[in-house]
C-alpha cells in the first residue's frame, strides 16, 4: 500500500542505507523530515511517511491510531485489539517492506526510527523485520513486541522531564526488550517530550556504527 511520503535522497548518490521515520501522535512526516535535514548520513536516503489516518482536531495532523477516552500512559491500557491500530499495522509493515524494494535496499541496511506513537508503532511492526535497527524515540510500548529473530538492535531515547510519555514507559519498554533478548542502547537525557540536536548527533552516530 502506498503512504504519502517525504524523500531526501543520498547525497552521495549511492545509497547503501534506508532510514524511514515515523512520526508522533497529531503530526506528519515534515515534522521528522526537517530534523532529518540535520542528519548527516549521506549514504542514506531518508524517508518520512505520513501516518494514514487523518486527525480532524488538528490541520494537517495524522495518526497511526487514536487513544481511547481516558487514555493514561501510567495505567498503559491495551489499544492492540483496536481496529484502527490492525489496520495501520499492516499497512505499515507492507509499505516498509514494498518502499524497500523499491528502494533496492534490503530490509538488513534499512532503519525506522519512530518517535512518541511512531516509537510505538516501531516497536510493534518494525521489530518483526530483519531490519539493520530499530530507534526508539520518546516512544512505549503498546502492546507485547514480537521481535523477529535475529532480532534488530534497539537505541532507545527518552527524556528525564518527559510530560507526555512518562520516563517510566521507557523503563518498562527497555526492560521488556531486554527480556526478549533484545539488544538496546538505552540514554535519557534532561529533556522533555522532544528530539534535541544532541539526540540527533546521538542518532546519526548510531547509524554511522551500523
Amino acid at each position: 500500500m502506498t503512504l504519502r511520503a517525504i524523500t531526501q535522497p543520498a547525497t552521495t548518490g549511492i545509497v547503501d542505507y534506508l532510514f524511514i521515520g515515523l512520526h508522533g501522535w497529531g503530526a506528519n512526516g515534515a515534522d521528522l523530515a526537517a530534523l532529518g535535514t540535520y542528519l548527516n548520513l549521506p549514504h542514506y536516503t531518508k524517508i518520512f511517511p505520513d501516518a494514514p489516518l487523518p486527525l480532524p482536531q488538528v490541520p494537517g495532523g495524522c495518526m497511526w491510531y487514536d487513544f481511547p477516552a481516558g487514555y493514561d500512559f501510567r495505567s498503559s491500557p491495551q489499544v492492540e485489539h483496536q481496529a484502527d491500530l490492525q489496520a495501520t499495522r499492516q499497512q505499515l509493515r507492507d509499505w516498509i517492506e514494498a518502499t524497500a524494494a523499491a528502494m533496492a535496499v534490503p530490509l538488513e541496511r534499512t532503519v525506522v526510527a519512530g518517535f512518541s506513537q511512531g516509537g510505538a508503532m516501531a516497536m510493534d511492526v518494525a521489530l518483526q523485520l530483519p531490519l539493520a535497527a530499530v530507534l526508539v524515540l520518546s516512544g512505549y510500548l503498546h502492546s507485547d513486541p514480537q521481535p523477529h529473530q535475529p532480532s534488530s538492535p534497539v537505541f532507545m531515547v527518552h527524556g528525564r522531564l518527559d510530560p507526555v510519555v512518562p520516563i517510566a514507559a521507557a523503563h518498562q519498554a527497555r526492560d521488556r526488550l531486554q527480556s526478549l533478548q533484545v539488544s538496546v542502547a538505552y540514554q535519557e537525557w534532561d529533556m522533555g517530550h522532544e528530539i534535541t540536536l544532541p539526540v540527533l548527533q546521538a542518532i546519526q552516530e548510531f547509524c554511522q556504527g551500523l
